[in-house]
């Protein structure tokens, strides 16, 4: 890092030009300007690390400027861009660099970067970018973490940990519990059991403050007729290790947001959970009042339920999911192992929660993820059928029944793949805490890549991609980068009726839509199955975001979709279109938006 010249500060152009200025109209010209120049420069050109402003600028001159061969020419531009930017030096290539001078905000660096590229004589002006080593944690299995570093399907984590590790950031963990473990211990905060039937704590007692894991074994059809045996999973504890397993201790594996901590709060035993038992988790993990429950001292921001059962998403559990994330914590949900629509599988088909689809090693659909348009992105999962070593590697214990010794084990399924994401918006919050719970789902989406392997039946917005996600929130001061049209007036559905459109300008955009154009769409419906609902581009292509599904019961249509509108023109009128296929239900497009 370098020393600054003793107390030299930037003046901006802004504020150089306004100081000149006395007249209130033209100071009013003057700000409108300047809006529209930082605008107009890209968060990649004042920054030299996400989030961190640039503190020097290396500008490369036109071969004929005098600025090319001169110094004192160079230093000469250099002043007259800035009030106190100095030329420093020749580069190798010929370049100068420009020191923007002590402790500059983003806008400063942006009046000057903007007037540098305003000059005919410049061919380039980039940042001098901070570079940071980037060496692997020391963890001794972290070798075996294909899911968090590999090039072709893993997430990108590296990448994104010299920006944040998760640091202030607690992640509840509904689950089984929590089983002793050193390579976590560290990072585990107060959880509470919420399992009140003894029968299905096998703890010997109903609700406590102690979130213990004491195993969730049963023997051949005790959960049912024709259902086997089975040891205990640690499930709990395997989804907390991706999470946030403590890192570059130089044992065992390394967590996605190391430096966050886990609440385990227990909801699943013997044979399952019941609804009530997770509702109740997840109204008191995100800080709401449950009777009898004292109350949480560890709120978590982010809640992670690899959990499922059959059936539509119910109002009881929409309920506590919804002011969960009324209170700002994001849910992220598993949508199932059962290689089938998720529609059909709660809660992965709730709304308001980020529905997370699983990738084998080759980033194509793992073969029993669940799929369908309400899954929201996917994340390696693993598929351990065609190889152990490409599962998910994570903390587990050896005990078959009982807690025995700590251990480490391969597991598979859309349970691995959601803590990933969980673990990305710990990192994500901590890189920025305003961040709401729809910000952080819509950043993920925009900044997520296509899968490298195959998905039929839909998959999301395509794999996750931490580095690029974080660096995006890092530098965005709040916001996920987007420009968002909308419109908010209200257009009745007619029960088993034509269909309704409604119409959206956009204006002011250059070229073609994203590839990852995200329609947001509030829809009250009482059996949202009997709903299609269609994207009509300006040309009159039609991109199909919801099918009609007569097994999908649950009420209203509450989401996000991700569009490849890449071959439209941006500009134009967009509409949705939205048809009720089948009679006995009424319902409204209580609004809709486009963020490109």
């Amino acid at each position: 890092m370098r020393t600054p010249p003793s107390g030299r500060k930037l003046i901006s152009v802004a504020a150089a030009s306004a100081a000149l200025i006395t007249a209130a109209t033209a100071s009013v010209a003057v700000a409108q300007e300047t809006a529209t120049r930082q605008a107009a420069v890209p968060a990649a050109l004042t920054e030299a690390a996400p989030g961190t402003p640039a503190e020097r600028l290396i500008v490369g001159y036109k071969s004929g400027a005098a600025e090319a061969k001169s110094d004192k020419a160079a230093a000469a531009d250099a002043a007259a861009k800035g009030g106190d930017v100095d030329f420093r030096r020749r580069l190798g290539t010929g370049a100068a660099l420009v020191d923007l001078g002590e402790k500059a905000t983003r806008a400063q660096v942006a009046d000057v970067v903007a007037e540098f590229r305003a000059d005919p004589q410049v061919a380039y002006v980039v940042p001098d970018r901070l570079n940071t080593p980037q060496a692997d944690p020391n963890d001794t299995e972290y070798a075996k973490q294909w899911d968090l570093y590999e090039s072709t399907a893993g997430m990108n984590v590296p990448g994104a940990w010299p920006t944040s590790t998760g640091t202030g950031v607690t992640v509840a963990v509904i689950d089984t519990g929590y089983v002793t473990h050193s390579d976590l211990a560290a990072n585990i905060v107060g959880g509470y059991d919420f399992i009140a039937d003894t029968a299905v704590s096998v703890d010997g007692d109903g609700r406590d403050s102690n979130p213990a894991d004491p195993g969730d074994y049963y023997a051949a059809n005790e959960c049912g007729s024709g259902i086997p045996a089975s040891n205990s999973s640690w499930h709990g504890t395997h989804v907390a290790g991706t999470i946030a397993a403590v890192t570059n201790n130089n044992k065992g594996v390394a967590g996605i947001a190391y430096g966050a901590k886990i609440s385990p709060v227990r909801v699943l035993g013997k044979c399952g959970g019941y609804d009530s038992d997770i509702i109740d988790a997840i109204t008191w993990a995100s800080g709401g009042s449950v009777s009898g429950v004292p109350a949480n001292s560890n709120v978590a921001k982010v809640i992670n339920m690899s959990l499922g059962g059959d059936g539509a998403c119910t109002t009881a559990t929409q309920s506590a999911i919804n002011a969960a994330v009324g209170r700002g914590t994001t849910v992220v949900v598993a949508a199932g192992n059962d290689n089938d629509n998720v529609a059909n599988h709660s809660p992965g088909n709730c709304n308001n929660v980020i529905s997370v689809a699983a990738t084998n090693r080759t980033g194509a659909k793992a073969s029993y993820s669940n799929y369908g348009s309400l899954v929201d992105i996917s994340a390696p999962g693993g598929q351990t059928s065609t190889g152990t070593a490409n599962g998910i590697l994570s903390t587990l214990n050896s005990g078959t029944k009982t807690p025995s010794s700590e251990s480490y084990a391969y597991y598979q399924g859309t349970s691995m793949a959601t803590p990933h994401i969980a673990g990305l918006v710990a990192l994500m919050k901590s890189a920025n805490s305003s961040l709401t719970p729809a910000q952080i789902e819509t950043a993920i989406k925009n900044n997520a890549r296509a899968l490298p392997g195959s998905c039929s039946g839909g998959c999301g917005a395509g794999l996750a991609d931490a580095a690029k996600t974080v660096a995006a929130v890092a530098s965005s001061g709040g916001t996920t980068g987007g420009t968002t049209f909308s419109s908010t007036t209200a257009v009745a559905v007619p029960d088993n009726g034509s269909a309704i459109e409604s119409p959206i300008t956009v204006s002011g955009r250059s070229g073609n839509a994203p590839s990852t154009l995200q329609v947001g769409v509030d829809i009250t419906h009482t059996y949202r199955g009997d709903l299609v609902i269609d994207l009509v581009a300006p040309d009159g292509t039609a991109y199909r975001l919801k099918s009609a599904s007569s097994s999908d019961s649950a009420d209203d249509v509450s989401t996000t979709y991700t569009v490849d509108a890449s071959s439209e023109t941006a500009n134009g009128t967009w509409k949705l279109r939205v048809q009720d296929t089948a009679a006995q239900d009424t319902g409204t497009l209580n609004s809709w938006r486009l963020t490109f």
